[in-house]
């Protein structure tokens, strides 16, 4: 009995050390990973622990996208550049309308003085203007800036028509974008040192495939 007992007891005693060995040989027993599986856990993405983060992140892609942008609209490089001034048609539109000169170009600081001009005769002849006799300043005033407008108008359309027929003819496969000719007009309007993106001819230095391309 007393040695029953005492081999029950050992037995006892003895069973948890048997556990480390359980679980050691289950540790090695696991697969080991492959390559593939551990590259792919080493390139999982890091998502941003916080919304806080995320937005920052945002911002500063957001920023350096603007960056490019602004830099690509100086320098001509078109793959920066929003997508309604990339390609070659554009590129072609832009670069022959920057190398001629135009009555459009002049009609935005012609705009700016005439209503700088309005605003200084509406304080300083209140009385004419309320009894309706207009300066004889200001009525020449009026007819300068609608004949100019005018002028400019026909232009556009002349400009455009020949535009064009020389797009056509340097791009015959291509088609021409829509909103092409409004992108023409609005560009004519502007005063060179104003346009965007920025002008890279010179006068005169018309593109290839311009009839009035330099030989």
């Amino acid at each position: 009995m007393l040695f029953r007992k005492k081999s029950s007891e050992e037995s006892t005693t003895a069973a948890p050390v048997d556990e480390p060995t359980h679980e050691a040989s289950a540790k090695k027993g696991r697969p080991t990973p492959t390559r593939r599986q551990a590259e792919a856990r080493r390139n999982r993405p890091l998502v941003p622990a916080d919304r806080k983060e995320a937005r920052r992140q945002a911002k500063e892609k957001r920023d350096e996208r603007f960056r490019r942008e602004q830099e690509a609209m100086t320098t001509g490089d078109e793959r920066y550049m929003p997508p309604q001034h990339r390609g070659p048609i554009r590129r072609f539109i832009r670069d022959y309308l920057d190398a001629r000169w135009s009555i459009c170009e002049f009609m935005m600081p012609v705009m700016l003085v005439f209503i700088a001009l309005s605003l200084a005769f509406s304080f300083i002849a209140p009385a004419q203007q309320t009894n309706g006799q207009l300066p004889v300043v200001m009525m020449v005033m009026f007819i300068f800036f609608y004949g100019a407008l005018l002028l400019c108008i026909i232009e556009g359309v002349i400009v455009w028509q020949i535009l064009k027929r020389r797009i056509r003819e340097r791009f015959p496969d291509k088609v021409i974008p829509r909103g092409s000719w409004f992108y023409a007009f609005s560009r004519m309007l502007m005063a060179r040192r104003w346009r965007s993106p920025a002008p890279q001819v010179g006068r005169g230095e018309f593109p290839k495939g311009s009839k009035k391309q330099k030989d």
